[in-house]
């Protein structure tokens, strides 16, 4: 799996594990839903350091690498 799809996913599902309780708890669910959104990347930051310097690096990498040749790009236009 590509890590920003992992990181993605665990993102989502922080969200998730704070949205729930608050909103079944009767918090409106506009509130629960900042809070989840606030709560989330500070978990992931604490928590998910790894992950996310894969994330950096995967996208590093495709920076890094040539967008195609002068034939495609020429064909192209």
């Amino acid at each position: 799996m590509k890590p920003w799809v992992a990181y993605s996913l665990v993102r989502i599902g922080i969200f998730a594990v704070v949205f729930a309780p608050l909103y079944f708890a009767g918090v409106p669910w506009w509130l629960a839903a900042i809070i989840a959104a606030v709560i989330g990347p500070c978990v992931a930051y604490i928590f998910f350091g790894r992950l996310r310097d894969a994330v950096a690096v995967d996208l590093a990498e495709r920076r890094a690498r040539p967008a195609g040749d002068a034939d495609s790009a020429a064909e192209d236009d």
